[in-house]
């Protein structure tokens, strides 16, 4: 079998979270600057089986996206295109890096880590692609 990639796109830095081969735990993969993810991606890609793709959709009160969704959005439509053999889906990722933060917090992490915004953003993704495996079954 192949893995499922989740991202969790930031304006400065993006969390990503992968699957195991069988699809079955969802493990925090990296944080990387936002500018370089597409490089990331593509080396990824080139030396792992990826099935599909999760990105998170920023979910506001009342059902309104959030302003990052436009350049979301933007980074989905050249993805699609650089690589149209892997489907992309969305999972809403509301109050993940809330989530996300306490559960680094309940881990007994030290002050400092639990400062580490790209554990966050990692720990986030892992969240997104739980919900989403979550929701396949």
């Amino acid at each position: 079998m192949s893995r499922i990639l989740a991202i969790d796109y930031g304006m400065k830095r993006t969390g990503l979270a992968v699957t195991d081969e069988l699809q079955l735990i969802a493990n925090p993969l990296d944080t990387v600057p936002t500018e370089k993810l597409n490089d990331f991606l593509q080396k990824y890609l080139t030396e792992n089986k990826v099935q599909e793709i999760v990105v998170g959709l920023p979910m506001r009160m009342h059902g309104v996206v959030g302003q990052l969704e436009v350049q979301i959005q933007k980074f989905i439509d050249g993805f699609q295109k650089d690589h149209p053999e892997i489907p992309v889906f969305r999972q809403d990722e509301s109050f993940t890096s809330i989530m996300a933060s306490k559960a680094i917090f309940e881990s007994g992490a030290k002050k400092k880590k639990r400062r580490d915004k790209s554990l966050i953003d990692k720990v986030s993704a892992t969240l997104i692609l739980q919900s989403y495996m979550e929701s396949k079954t």
